[in-house]
This record gives structure tokens, C-alpha cells and sequence, in this order.
């Protein structure tokens, strides 16, 4: 009687066959059948692709007046060239698809986007950031009027802002609000500042027109 009470307690049987052996065995006999797999999985697996595709090279800017050396990929944008390797950060990288207008930048007299140009075809043209255009002690009459009518929030919006202004008046030194809206409608500024905007480049435009047209940049 002891020795079946004692069987049962303890979930042996007679035999020596034990179910919580039999669990164990078997847990052991799947891991090593798993980790053999795996082992086989790693051991199949392809090489990494090669890397096709050219290399950087040397180019060189005309910017903001003095020519820049540099080295990149033949895929970098002036907006990552100006950014990424010369520090100039004025010019923001937001929807990188040229739309908002963030990264405009005045090339040739033109202003573009920066994303949408490669720095490698930015050769030979003149170029202007908004580093360009006067710092804080002697601000640019597009910038000081901005400063004065509000015409900035979060500020992400506005250096490309500036220069699409800047652009503008150089064309039209005396837009009209439709020449206004036409010219800068390639800019986008989600805080809303449109209306601070218009009031700034009519006061940039009476005060360059005061100065005969002239400005810091």
C-alpha cells in the first residue's frame, strides 16, 4: 500500500517512466533541433549585395561670394551639401520634395529649391543663402521687415521666406498684392504668418525704393 501511495505522490511509475522526464528529454531534443536550424539558416544565407554606384567627388561652389571645395556623392542635393558638410543650416530641409519652399535658396538671381537641385549641377552658378544677407546688427531690409511685422513663428518657414522675397523684389522692386501672391506662392508656412509676410515685403519694397532699390544682400 505505501509503495503505490508513494508512486502517486510522487508521479513515477512502477516501470521508472517518468511523464516529467519524458517533457524534459523532449524539450531539449526541439532546442537543439531549433538551434541546428538556425545555425543551417545562418550558414545559407546570401552575401550582402555589392555596393554599385559612383563615389564622391571633389566639386566646387561659388558660394555667398567665395568659392567652396568640397567632396560628395553625385546623389547630394545642394540643400544636404549646404547643411551636411559647409554647415550653412538657414536653408531647412522640411518636405524635401520642393514644395514648401523652406529651402529656397537664390541661384544665378533665381531662387530655387535646394532640395531640388544637386549640388554637382550647382556648379558654376552663383549661389546666395541667407547667411549671405547680414547678421543681426545689420539686418537685410527683407529681414528687418519680417522682424517688424511679425511675419515669423516657429521660424522654419521663414529663411526660405526671406530669400523668396529677396528673389521677388529683385525682379519686381514694386509688386502689387497679385504679383505678391503670385511670386511667393511657392512658399508654405503652416503657423499661418501669411498676412505678416504681405505687410514685410511692402515695407521692404517702400524701403529699398527709398534707397534706390538697394539692400544688404
Amino acid at each position: 500500500m505505501s509503495s503505490k501511495k508513494d508512486s502517486e505522490r510522487t508521479g513515477k511509475p512502477k516501470g521508472g517512466f517518468s511523464r516529467r522526464g519524458f517533457l524534459g528529454g523532449a524539450g531539449l531534443a526541439t532546442g537543439a533541433l531549433g538551434t541546428g536550424l538556425l545555425v543551417q539558416e545562418a550558414e545559407a544565407a546570401p552575401p550582402p549585395a555589392k555596393v554599385v554606384g559612383p563615389g564622391p567627388v571633389p566639386i566646387t561652389l561659388n558660394l555667398n561670394g567665395k568659392s567652396v571645395n568640397l567632396t560628395v556623392e553625385p546623389r547630394v542635393t545642394l540643400s544636404d551639401a549646404l547643411r551636411n558638410f559647409l554647415d550653412m543650416t538657414g536653408a531647412k530641409r522640411v518636405c524635401n520634395r520642393g514644395t514648401c519652399g523652406a529651402c529656397t535658396v537664390i541661384m544665378n538671381g533665381k531662387t530655387v529649391y535646394s532640395c531640388s537641385v544637386l549640388a554637382i549641377d550647382a556648379q558654376g552658378k552663383t549661389i546666395e543663402t541667407i547667411e549671405a544677407i547680414g547678421g543681426p546688427e545689420n539686418l537685410d531690409p527683407v529681414s528687418a521687415a519680417f522682424w517688424n511685422h511679425d511675419a515669423q513663428q516657429c521660424g522654419y518657414c521663414t529663411p526660405g521666406f526671406v530669400m523668396a522675397c529677396k528673389g521677388l523684389l529683385s525682379e519686381n522692386p514694386h509688386p502689387t498684392l497679385d504679383d505678391l501672391k503670385k511670386g511667393l506662392g511657392g512658399n508654405l508656412c503652416r503657423c499661418g504668418t501669411y498676412m505678416g509676410v504681405k505687410e514685410a515685403v511692402m515695407e521692404a519694397a517702400n524701403h529699398m525704393k527709398g534707397t534706390g532699390g538697394k539692400s544688404n544682400g
